[in-house]
């Protein structure tokens, strides 16, 4: 689920060291350390919004169709379009690649996204959300500590990451419109925006966005790729509305195309997840965490922990059986079955902690990225020492009373690798009897490797 060959571009190289090095040494010690404790499945569901999921080819080096919903009719290459349409509320996420091809071909690449409306009245389509950025110069891959207060919201590793911040801050950039009215029979772009590469070595350069939209009226929406026109002296332009309009038409899917996924009922041999390009059906999942037959979630006892598992996929759940991967209403045969990995999904989670002792007990609540395994193996497996591959860098929120009874909300980055454990988001002291709801709500990144868990100490 990384964007390994991107991080791989965009990030220093280490240098080729020895097998006698440091490094190698440590991966030949590296342990898996299995600490004893329960896995849950997440309790609460996706809701039933529609989500327009364009993250397939990822890495795009033709002019096309990323992502249309349009019908078949009239359009030249009828397969290429998936005939979903869209009313009310819906989201608009994308994640896509430039590399120059080959590498002298330096032009900027544009990604579009079309909205038209086939009724014979007026569509307002209001953008209650928006976020999109670019990896250079917005939101560049680079090294930073695992755990960061980022109440200011200025740290973020990567498009993914940056995006997903500003979504779950409540915050639409400047250049989504706040409202857009589509005429009867007409076509009105809801992005059209670049992915430059002429300033970069190597010419390689991605874009994360999300858009949270509502609809008055029924929609057809595409993502389309086209390179900057050129003006007459010799300058780029960004590509007008017919030029768009006539891509959708008459262009075929873009390429090169990602792997082919595995079947989801294939249980042996490998098997590969793919990219996503279809409209998954969920935007955000909502749960109230509880013990069975209660109101309250009791805290672990003294020295023990419990987990949630966070986007849990197919051959990923962690000894749960449980998937929580958005299913595609539509899809290309060549991409993902499902939305695996759930980028752009909100979790809100509310854990109504009670402390039912006669005793004082101090309660952590921590995000870690263990292990991914399927099959229960009798808890969470770490690494030790660490890997260097990161398998996760996004911003979380927890917002709970704090020991003096003030309200708190704590907007914490977090950048994980493969096997790691996590630092305390909260900690809190619970008198007898005490009860302490917290809130806890992040939005899954693009660049991030699933699953993760969110997990519940009581300390000794």
């Amino acid at each position: 689920m990384l964007t390994a060959f991107l991080m791989s571009l965009l990030t220093p190289i280490a240098p080729v060291l020895p097998a006698t090095s440091k490094v190698a040494q440590a991966a030949n010690q590296r342990q898996i350390i299995l600490e004893p404790q329960e896995m849950r499945p997440l309790m609460g569901k996706l809701d039933d919004v529609p989500m327009f999921n364009s993250n397939s080819p990822e890495i795009v080096q033709t002019e096309g169709i990323l992502l249309s919903a349009f019908p078949p009719e009239g359009m030249a290459h009828p397969k290429a379009h998936l005939n979903f349409p869209f009313q009310g509320r819906f989201d608009l996420f994308t994640h896509h690649i430039s590399k120059a091809p080959p590498p002298v071909d330096l032009r900027t690449l544009y990604i579009g996204a079309i909205a038209y409306n086939p009724t014979d009245q007026p569509v307002t389509i209001d953008t209650l959300l928006g976020a999109s950025y670019l990896s250079q110069p917005d939101a560049p891959f680079y090294d930073a500590p695992n755990y960061s207060l980022n109440n200011n919201g200025e740290t973020y590793r990567g498009p993914g990451d940056r995006a997903m911040l500003d979504i779950l801050r409540g915050r639409r950039q400047d250049i989504f419109p706040a409202q857009i009215v589509i005429p009867p029979k007409q076509s009105r772009m809801l992005m059209n925006i670049p992915i430059p590469v002429k300033e970069l070595d190597p010419p390689l350069n991605g874009r994360s966005g999300l858009s949270r939209l509502r609809s008055n009226g029924k929609v057809y929406v595409a993502t389309l790729a086209l390179y900057a026109r050129l003006n007459s002296d010799g300058t780029e332009r960004a590509p007008n509305l017919e030029e768009w309009e006539n891509i959708l038409k008459n262009g075929d899917l873009s390429k090169p195309r990602d792997v082919v996924p595995t079947p989801p009922d294939l249980t042996e041999g490998a098997f590969e997840y793919s990219r996503v390009a279809g409209v998954q059906l969920g935007s955000q999942w909502f749960g109230n965490l509880t013990d069975k037959d209660s109101n309250d979630l009791a805290i672990p006892k003294s020295g023990e922990s419990y987990s949630y598992g966070l986007s849990l996929l197919q051959y990923g759940t962690m000894g749960t059986g449980q998937v929580q991967t958005a299913p595609l209403k539509v899809r290309y045969p060549d991409t993902a079955y499902s939305a695996h990995g759930n980028y752009g999904v909100q979790y809100n989670l509310t854990l109504p902690l009670h402390n039912p002792t006669n005793e004082t007990k101090t309660v952590t609540l921590s995000f870690q990225n263990p292990i991914k395994y399927d099959k229960p193996v009798g808890g969470l497996q770490f690494f030790e020492p660490l890997p260097d591959d990161v398998f996760f860098r996004g911003s979380v929120r927890v917002r709970f009373r704090d020991d003096r009874g003030l309200a708190q909300s704590r907007y914490v980055h977090l950048m994980m690798r493969r096997g790691e454990r996590g630092k305390s988001l909260v900690t809190l002291t619970m008198p007898p009897s005490d009860r302490r709801v917290v809130q806890f709500d992040f939005l899954y990144p693009a660049d991030a490797t699933p699953p993760q868990v969110l997990t519940v100490t009581t300390t000794p």
